[in-house]
């Protein structure tokens, strides 16, 4: 089997689209926007589609969300001729091979996206090759069904956050995330808004349903030291990314207080990356993406270098490329999962974009043994909602 054509297409959302109120959730523009809505400036309304064309008829198919006209650009211009005539079973040369040859501007960010959006479709073809899903390929499964919890939860009139807290608890999820919506520009009456936020989805869910919160690197350290001892009592499973994530000398601070567990990943890179992590005790879960940490190549690596350190891997927002590695890692006590709902800041397209992705059933997904690779397919259909580059 060798690879004959490499197609990238950008796909850019033009349905409607729900405005993001102030408070939406706390990020790292806070601290310059001056209470605009900055959250928007992190919204992803266009996703990069990556499909591998083999001479047997196979068609591997990855994508990434994150800056996808630059991506389409990088993997057109510096990663498709790398793959054309070689043999997809060769991941981690072809893998090492992008790697190396983007070093010197690559690493992380942008050209990571790129080779993660390529691995993925790589492996999708090594499944349909092999007339496995990727699981299999991995090692296969390590739990009968993969735990979910529902991820949403943005800051809102609190009577509309217990509506949905209730939801979920009724549709049987054993644990839930929401988002704080204030950060250190904020100051104290911030920090008892995001107290009123816990407060109000524990009243809900009770202490026998888990809850995480998501700071989204919208926190100063010294803000979040701060709000370590008055969100102890709500008995979070985790704080998630409280500071910006180059910063590991706080991550570690945060986590040696021993008040609340800590997260992060979700903007780290390679398993370069998470050894620093690691070895520098600085979180309790990680959270790579598999789209963006350097495809399920890394993916895998990371996973196993955790394990090492008894560091429970918790990849962020689910989707496939994620849920077959979790299948797959019995670190990975958990997934992230998106509920359908309406556009807004981008994380809910691949519902418009994919067929196959699971439903959850009782809080938990079951991936079909029978559906070879990564069991998606696009949506050709629904793309008439979207541009279409490529």
């Amino acid at each position: 089997m060798k690879i004959t054509e490499v197609r990238t297409r950008v796909v850019q959302w033009q349905g409607e689209t729900l405005p993001l109120p102030p408070h939406f959730c706390t990020n790292p523009l806070d601290l310059i926007a001056f209470r605009q809505p900055s959250m928007a400036n992190f919204a992803f309304h266009g996703w990069v589609l990556v499909e591998i064309f083999t001479d047997n008829g196979l068609v591997g198919l990855g994508n990434a969300a994150l800056s996808p006209l630059v991506t389409k650009t990088l993997i057109d211009t510096y990663l498709e001729p790398l793959l054309i005539g070689a043999d997809p079973w060769d991941t981690e040369y072809l893998w090492q091979q992008m790697y190396r040859r983007t070093m010197a501007f690559g690493r992380k960010g942008v050209a990571m996206a790129g080779i993660s959006a390529i691995d993925i479709a790589l492996w999708d073809l090594l499944g349909k090759d092999a007339r496995q899903p990727v699981f299999r390929l991995l090692g296969g499964q390590t739990k009968d069904k993969i735990p979910v919890y529902a991820s949403w939860l943005y800051a809102m009139p609190l009577p509309e956050l217990r509506k949905e807290a209730q939801k979920y608890k009724d549709e049987g999820y054993q644990a839930m995330k929401l988002r704080f919506g204030w950060g250190p520009i904020d100051g104290a009456m911030g920090m008892q808004k995001n107290v009123e936020l816990l407060r109000a989805v524990r009243e809900v869910i009770g202490n026998e349903v888990d809850l995480m919160a998501d700071a989204y690197m919208g926190w100063t350290l010294d803000y979040a030291k701060r709000m370590l001892p008055l969100i102890e009592p709500f008995h979070l499973r985790w704080l998630e990314e409280p500071v910006i994530p180059d910063d590991t000398r706080g991550y570690r601070e945060l986590k040696s207080h021993g008040r609340v567990p800590i997260a992060g990943g979700e903007h780290e890179f390679t398993v370069f990356g998470f050894r620093e992590l690691l070895e520098n005790n600085a979180v309790d879960y990680i959270q790579f993406d598999t789209n963006r940490v350097g495809g399920i190549s890394q993916a895998r690596k990371i996973s196993a270098l955790a394990e090492s350190f008894q560091v429970p891997v918790v990849p962020h927002a689910g989707q496939m490329h994620n849920y077959h590695v979790v299948m797959a890692s019995l670190n990975s006590p958990i997934a992230e999962f998106f509920p359908k709902v309406d556009v807004e800041v981008g994380n809910e397209l691949f519902w418009y974009i994919f067929d196959g992705e699971p439903l959850p059933v009782d809080g938990y997904i079951d991936l079909d043994e029978h559906k070879p690779g990564l069991g998606l397919t696009v949506n050709e259909e629904s793309l008439k909602q979207f541009t279409v580059i490529g």
